[in-house]
């Protein structure tokens, strides 16, 4: 029987307005995308240096930095959700 786990997408930024961009762009891709994922912001500089990211915003998809230091396309997003979806 195959676990249904959650995806995490991480946004990685202390809360600058490319970070809510990112945010609101991540939560559109799910929406368009059907996938089921959860959306938090880690805006913490402690846990952001633990990415190894040089600048922000940041995207982790589970865990792995996806995009840093920029904020991708609406169809680069769905994209890498999907990618991350398959595994």
């Amino acid at each position: 029987m195959e676990k249904d786990e959650t995806m995490t997408i991480q946004i990685l930024g202390t809360g600058c307005s490319k970070c809510k961009t990112l945010y609101e762009l991540a939560n559109r891709a799910l929406q368009e995308t059907g996938v089921a994922a959860s959306v938090e912001k880690v805006e913490d500089i402690q846990k952001i240096l633990e990415f190894d990211i040089l600048m922000t915003p940041g995207l982790a998809i589970d865990g792995q930095v996806k995009t840093a230091g920029r904020i991708p396309g609406l169809e680069e997003m769905k994209r890498l959700i999907l990618e991350a979806k398959a595994g």
